[in-house]
């Protein structure tokens, strides 16, 4: 009987022991973000960079992951923002989707509505971190009445590049680039003049530098204050801002000083490297790459505006990270360490220098590799001064709407069609008509 007792007390304190054994171990599992075997617990991280970006920032997550031996990041690319998004949206809800994920900034209110997204907000106010010290003009966008809904991550604007040789040989200030429209005109004019085989000056097809240009006349894309203060209901912008753009193409067209490049962005950089044209607008992310291999002084530029309006500054473009829903508390936790690693002053350094994409910590300009890169390229600083200069405005904040793709290739095809000589008139009214049925089409879909 004291045999068969033994035995019971002894099986008891092992039951007690194990049951104080899983409760440390769930307590460790709260804390930590180790996975219950010991090893890393690990992050998968969606991403759409590449060359120049990719290299960066496989770089980043190799040096995170070598800073801690808590959490290992996966980063893995995707192709392109819509390609990625269209993959997420095909695995989100299952064990294949990430734990996180780069959205392009239009994608914003398509991720919201998805459902399938914690906002980084529960972390913010969970771990109590600080974001008022990241850049005012790219928090201004991701912030929705108050609330954070991702990580800003790659944040650039669209600037203007040009061939500070072309402008020496036409006779213009190397050092002084147009800041208006009609300058421009002016200058390609000039620089065609001076070379029959240079044109002066190139804008992609592309929404979103058309977008950017009406932002710097102070012009909204989308009327409700660009969907920021209630649903929007048609476009923003009014027909003298709008027009103004399709106008300013078309006098180079008829210039012969224009280059068209189409909705290739990648042959027009290739063209004003091998000099076939002087200037071109793209974004700021491209500033790097742009100038180590010009084999000529590369000039970077403000946006240009009309000179009968004064100019307001650019709209924040790029990508910001998203926390999927559906995950452990663990792994979403791990990747939420990793967003706020992100942010450190040296990483967007780091960042800064070998891509060009702003720092979201602005106390990243007073590194040491920062200000080196500065005095090397002073290209650089332009593009960080444009933004902090930019005067925040509903305008300048960036509109919010899930049919901004859509939007985007409405007037790509728009300015295609006046690039290759169509009437401006004609081109304009349809794509009004268009960009306003894709709002009520939106609306309608979700029963607005």
């Amino acid at each position: 009987m004291k045999k068969i007792m033994s035995i019971l007390t002894l099986g008891i304190l092992l039951l007690l022991t194990a049951c104080s054994g899983s409760n440390t171990t769930s307590k460790s599992s709260a804390e930590d973000t180790k996975t219950k075997s010991g090893e890393k617990q690990v992050v998968t991280f969606w991403h759409s960079m590449s060359g120049a970006g990719q290299e960066t920032l496989d770089s980043i997550v190799k040096d995170f992951n070598h800073s801690q031996n808590k959490i290992q990041v996966n980063a893995e690319f995707q192709g392109t923002y819509d390609e990625a998004l269209t993959k997420f949206n095909a695995v989100a809800g299952t064990n294949s989707a990430p734990t996180m994920i780069q959205t392009f900034e239009i994608g914003t209110k398509s991720m919201i509505n998805s459902g399938n997204i914690i906002p980084i907000q529960e972390f913010v106010d969970k771990d109590h971190y600080d974001m008022s010290g990241l850049e005012k003009n790219i928090t201004n966008y991701y912030s929705l009445d108050g609330k954070f809904y991702s990580m800003p991550f790659n944040s650039s604007t669209p600037v203007m590049y040009y061939n500070k040789d072309a402008f020496k040989m036409a006779g213009l200030d190397p050092d002084k680039a147009p800041a208006t429209f009609e300058e421009v005109e002016t200058a390609a004019k000039a620089i065609t003049k001076s070379n029959p085989d240079m044109k002066g000056f190139a804008l992609q097809a592309y929404g979103w530098l058309w977008e950017q240009l009406l932002a710097n006349q102070g012009a909204l894309l989308l009327n409700k204050d660009n969907g920021r203060t209630d649903t929007p209901t048609k476009i923003g912008w009014n027909e003298e801002e709008g027009k103004s753009i399709f106008n300013w193409v078309k006098q180079m067209v008829d210039d012969d000083t224009f280059a068209n490049y189409g909705t290739n962005g990648d042959n027009m950089i290739a063209g004003f490297l091998s000099g076939d044209v002087a200037m071109f607008l793209q974004s700021s992310a491209s500033a790097r790459d742009v100038i180590d291999n010009a084999p000529f002084d590369v000039g970077i530029a403000f946006l240009p505006h009309p000179e009968d309006k004064e100019r307001q500054g650019v709209v924040i473009g790029g990508a910001s990270l998203w926390m999927i829903d559906g995950k452990p508390k663990a792994e979403s936790q791990a990747a939420w360490e990793f967003m706020k690693y992100l942010q450190k002053p040296e990483v967007q350094a780091k960042w800064h220098v070998g891509t060009g994409y702003f720092a979201i910590n602005p106390a990243a300009y007073d590194e040491k590799v920062v200000k080196d890169a500065w005095a090397e390229k002073p290209q650089l600083q332009v593009t960080v001064d444009q933004l902090q200069s930019t005067k925040p405005s509903y305008a300048t904040q960036g509109a919010l709407m899930d049919m901004l793709p859509e939007g985007r290739k409405i007037m790509e095809t728009a300015l295609e069609t006046v690039f290759n000589g169509g009437d401006v008139d004609k081109s304009y009214k349809t794509a009004v008509q268009q960009f306003n049925e894709a709002i009520k089409q939106a609306n309608k879909a979700r029963g607005k």
